[in-house]
């Protein structure tokens, strides 16, 4: 057995599952969900989840318990995989975080504040798959990514009682099926030494 040790500075490990619905299979997403649970980064462990979706009129939130980790998700990870959530001026709401189900069946997150319950679904899964991107390998974003990916064929948000339009939509990742929407476990973010 061959073990090779990763010489990229470890930036993030922990799960970031994520939904993103559309209601047809070339037209825009309506909904993308990013939600970020941390056991290390520089801004500590936590939890954080970014939303938009015409359930939030279009308006990007998020919700965390630890407001250094959203910042610093915003800066160096989420900001470059959908721009808009980078904005510094969104306000933060706090937020608590429960999770529920097996990948065999379904799988729950579950994001309370004082005004908002947020309650996101994925179920039906495609068989899973590990990705490893190299640093500096997918511009804008400067990081590398090792992550176990669940992708999931159904999938919903909810928001105070009322459900998200639209589905996950079908993609391919290097000849693996997979979905708009996944579980992604194990997932380590690393930067260049």
């Amino acid at each position: 057995m061959t073990i090779r040790v990763d010489q990229n500075r470890v930036i993030f490990t922990g799960e970031n599952p994520f939904i993103r619905l559309g209601q047809e299979e070339v037209g825009e997403l309506t909904t993308r969900t990013s939600l970020w649970r941390c056991v290390y980064s520089p801004a500590g462990p936590g939890h954080t989840l970014f939303m938009v979706s015409e359930l939030t009129d279009g308006k990007a939130r998020i919700y965390s318990d630890n407001m250094a980790l959203a910042r610093w998700l915003q800066e160096n990870l989420q900001g470059y995989m959908y721009a808009p959530f980078g904005d510094r001026y969104i306000p933060l709401i706090e937020a608590v975080f429960g999770r529920s189900g097996d990948v065999r069946s379904f799988w729950t997150e579950s994001v309370r504040s004082e005004t908002d319950d947020v309650m996101l679904t994925w179920y039906d899964f495609l068989a899973p798959f590990l990705i490893n991107t190299v640093p500096g390998s997918r511009s804008p974003n400067p990081n590398g990514l090792y992550t176990l990916l669940f992708p999931a064929t159904a999938a919903r948000l909810v928001l105070n009682g009322e459900q998200a339009a639209g589905r996950p939509l079908a993609e391919s990742r290097d000849g693996k099926s997979m979905s708009t929407s996944c579980l992604a476990f194990a997932e380590t973010w690393l930067a260049k030494p």
